[in-house]
């Protein structure tokens, strides 16, 4: 009986083996390395090669435009600001090392225009987020044409800063300007916004604060609508009124949104260039006759465009990019410390 099994299994075995072969040669020829090419390897080795490629692929033009438009112009300017060089003579760079950066921290107009970028900045961005979050909260209850109100406070962020500056520079004016003149129906002396110190710099604040508060305003408002109503209904079960509401549940759930915003307008303050140069006029660039209004940007500006100084300018940009990287660092210290205390 066994036998005749092994009989029918080598008849079998033998059926399956191509004519003329041994038994069994079909079966070792399957198990020696990569079959013969035809239709369904070479459509796999395809598919698998689409399904790796496939993703690298979609991302690499934003890679693409990063490197050529981002990092290589951030690269090329930290070679720069190691150099002596000149606008009118751009083949002719010397190695400076980093007197530059030595020059720079030495050099009165840079601590002058730092000083300026930080009071700008915190001029127009305290009380920009402040009226934002108050407009917000306006915003989130049912008010009636809501979303014209919306577009409204978008309104000012869709405006160029050539325009904007253009009309508060009229506001602004010495002679003839709306604000002086409602200046003198409260018996005060009329004021040269261009000239003063402090004048110039809130004048360049308040355009900031007309531009962005709309926009941090919309911002404060998704994120208070996405906070949950049983949150509110719990207060006000406890008795909470609205100022109450606002102070204990909504303020401390737009923690990290409050966060964001103030890096952003940070970064924006740091960056400032438009408002003050269009501001100034011809004297624009300089921040003002005595550089009263004058901020890294515009230094920078000066320093490349205005005297031809390529390796200065670039040390300043790196300046820059340096404080932004310490904002960032900040921000993230406290982002770290608000997730461990909730």
């Amino acid at each position: 009986m066994t036998s005749s099994k092994q009989a029918l299994a080598q008849t079998a075995t033998s059926a399956d083996a191509a004519p003329g072969s041994q038994p069994g040669a079909a079966r070792g020829a399957q198990g020696r390395g990569t079959p013969p090419p035809g239709p369904d390897s070479w459509r796999s080795r395809l598919y698998r090669w689409d399904m790796k490629a496939a993703p690298y692929a979609f991302i690499s033009p934003f890679f693409i435009i990063f490197g050529a438009f981002g990092l290589f112009p951030l690269l090329y300017t930290a070679w720069y600001s190691l150099h002596n060089v000149q606008l009118s003579g751009l083949d002719h760079q010397t190695w400076a090392g980093l007197d530059n950066y030595k020059n720079l921290l030495s050099s009165e107009f840079f601590w002058n225009a730092l000083e300026n970028t930080f009071t700008i900045g915190v001029i127009s961005t305290v009380p920009q987020l402040l009226m934002a979050l108050g407009l917000a909260h306006l915003l989130n209850y049912r008010l009636r044409g809501s979303t014209v109100w919306r577009v409204v406070m978008l309104t000012p962020y869709a405006t160029s800063v050539a325009a904007a500056t253009l009309v508060f520079t009229l506001l602004y004016s010495w002679d003839g300007g709306m604000i002086n003149w409602l200046l003198h129906f409260v018996g005060v002396h009329p004021i040269n916004w261009r000239e003063s110190d402090w004048g110039s710099q809130f004048a360049v604040s308040s355009i900031v604060i007309w531009r962005w508060t709309g926009y941090n305003a919309l911002i404060y408002l998704a994120a208070m609508q996405a906070i949950p109503s049983d949150l509110y209904e719990s207060a006000a079960l406890d008795g909470a009124g609205r100022w109450q509401q606002f102070r204990h549940v909504t303020i401390p759930m737009l923690r990290p949104t409050i966060l964001f915003t103030v890096v952003v307008s940070t970064i924006g303050a740091t960056q400032l260039f438009g408002e003050p140069l269009l501001f100034g006029g011809v004297s624009g660039s300089k921040g003002g006759s005595a550089h009263q209004y004058q901020t890294l940007g515009l230094y920078m500006y000066d320093q490349g465009w205005g005297i031809g100084n390529l390796g200065k300018a670039s040390a300043i940009a790196w300046t820059m990019f340096l404080i932004l990287l310490i904002v960032a660092a900040i921000n993230m210290l406290v982002t770290r410390r608000l997730r461990k205390s909730q």
